[in-house]
């Protein structure tokens, strides 16, 4: 399952106001009452820029409302590997485009809940040169993949902490331009 901001809100039990009519009783339903285990997660990934085009590739993935929700590729860091070595894997892996790391973008947290768990996941973000490669969607977790144009990202991505850091890609590219 791909990880979905945690903006929901605890529910109440319906009928009563969130009230059970038991004294020591929450108002939750029984579901809502276990906690729920919490783990940590990193990934890596980034933003990789084709310098010829001025474009840089994003994914696309469905939301459980069905939305297509753009946003940087990432995944998990695998055993053995540095966070640049996974960003790298997961970008050639989620666009199909062999990147080169030229410079940390920053790390972004955030919590989520799946199958049961709350998650907490840290992900590391590097402004990569593409190097070669042909974009692809052949991902099972990536619905669309597409070069959008620099100057367009802030617009198309779907998370804000995402677009922080397009800015700040932004100014790196001016700086080495």
């Amino acid at each position: 399952m791909s990880p979905h901001r945690d903006r929901s809100a605890t529910g109440r039990a319906a009928g009563n106001g969130g009230r059970s009519g038991r004294a020591g009783q929450t108002g939750r339903s029984p579901d809502r009452r276990r906690r729920l285990r919490t783990v940590d997660e990193t990934s890596a990934g980034g933003l990789v820029v084709d310098p010829h085009s001025h474009c840089a590739a994003l994914i696309g993935r469905l939301d459980r409302r069905g939305r297509l929700l753009w946003s940087l590729p990432k995944g998990h860091i695998e055993s053995g590997e540095t966070a640049e070595q996974a960003a790298v894997r997961e970008v050639e892996e989620e666009t199909g485009i062999i990147g080169r790391v030229l410079a940390p973008l920053g790390t972004i947290d955030f919590w989520f809940v799946a199958e049961d768990r709350r998650v907490h996941k840290t992900v590391h973000h590097y402004l990569m040169r593409a190097l070669g490669g042909e974009l692809s969607d052949a991902d099972i977790e990536v619905s669309e993949v597409a070069w959008v144009p620099l100057d367009e990202l802030e617009s198309r991505l779907a998370y804000a902490d995402e677009r922080r850091l397009i800015r700040y890609a932004s100014d790196l590219l001016e700086e080495t331009a």
